[in-house]
């Protein structure tokens, strides 16, 4: 495993070409960091399942260069999900669509559908170009961590995730902190009306804004499996309490504007929502590396991204 830092043109070139190869490239997002493989690939897709410990029939994203890429990878796209594309890419935003024949089984789970975004973040925008030029079409990329452990907003958070697992040819490109910091907005396109089944930074009022359609959320959709749906996901090895009180000793992660309670351990003070969805997955990765047993995170309240966060935290308490 190589890790390649200030990615260069040629770098690139030599990371698209090792995926063209059936090797995995860990590369940055705008969201979190991906791990990366020839979409097309049915032996290189294995791996990303194995490297991760994750279910076979538990989809994954197909990050494309633009939207010209769409009707490759999709079919029966509704216009709505055409104004979302092109409003919202390259951008935080994943639709799933009716599978075309190229979208096969080993990455969509097996179901008939298949979930695709472009990422807005510059190595991640040029890996794809150059995996086009030599002939790919899209690459398999989930978060790169293990199953339901906290996803990676960093170089570091890669390697100490998921390291020991990649093999010799395989590439991990650092692009900087993921300025996000938590994953894309899932979005359903396959019925008339937009359903959101994982919220993220593009939010419900977004949707409807663009599309002019009254949109809804369900997180539990039994018709459509999508990533971040399991009770337990994005969980540290600290135990996670929401909205309560530390003890002495104990974690503690919420908004500047309030006070540490007395004896706990102030590990983050985030000025606004968007920083505390940037600091968010750090911070509980940090409780683990200062071996705190409970970290308590006061969440922030309202809508759009703020419910993002409350998402993933629920989830993060809950194993």
């Amino acid at each position: 495993m190589e890790i390649i830092f200030n990615c260069t043109e040629d770098d690139v070139k030599k990371a698209a070409t090792a995926l063209k190869n059936g090797h995995l490239v860990a590369f940055p997002t705008e969201t979190v960091y991906g791990l990366g493989a020839d979409a097309t690939n049915e032996k290189a897709v294995a791996r990303i399942y194995s490297v991760k410990g994750r279910p076979t029939d538990h989809p994954l994203i197909v990050h494309i260069s633009s939207i010209h890429q769409l009707a490759k990878w999709a079919i029966e796209i509704p216009e709505f999900a055409m104004k979302l594309a092109t409003e919202f890419w390259p951008g935080p935003l994943t639709l799933v669509l009716r599978r075309s024949e190229l979208a096969k089984n080993f990455v969509t789970g097996y179901q008939d559908t298949v979930g695709l975004r472009v990422p807005d973040q510059p190595v991640a925008t040029a890996l794809l170009r150059e995996f086009e030029k030599i002939g790919g079409i899209g690459i398999s990329a989930p978060s790169a961590n293990q199953f339901r452990a906290v996803s990676p907003t960093s170089v570091s958070e890669v390697v100490e995730e998921i390291g020991n697992s990649l093999s010799a040819n395989d590439l991990i490109l650092d692009g900087g902190r993921s300025v996000i910091g938590i994953e894309s907005t899932i979005m359903d396109c396959t019925k008339n009306t937009p359903t959101i089944l994982r919220p993220g930074f593009i939010s419900i009022e977004m949707i409807e804004e663009v599309t002019g359609i009254k949109s809804s959320i369900n997180m539990k959709s039994s018709e459509v499996r999508s990533s971040g749906q399991f009770s337990s996901h994005y969980s540290p090895l600290a135990k996670v309490v929401l909205d309560d009180t530390p003890g002495e000793g104990e974690g503690f992660f919420a908004m500047a504007n309030i006070e540490t309670p007395s004896g706990a351990i102030r590990l983050g003070s985030p000025s606004s929502i968007p920083e505390f969805a940037s600091m968010m997955y750090s911070i509980l990765r940090l409780a683990d590396r200062k071996g705190l047993k409970k970290i308590y995170v006061i969440q922030p309240r309202g809508s759009g991204l703020a419910l993002a966060i409350r998402d993933r935290l629920k989830k993060a308490a809950f194993g």
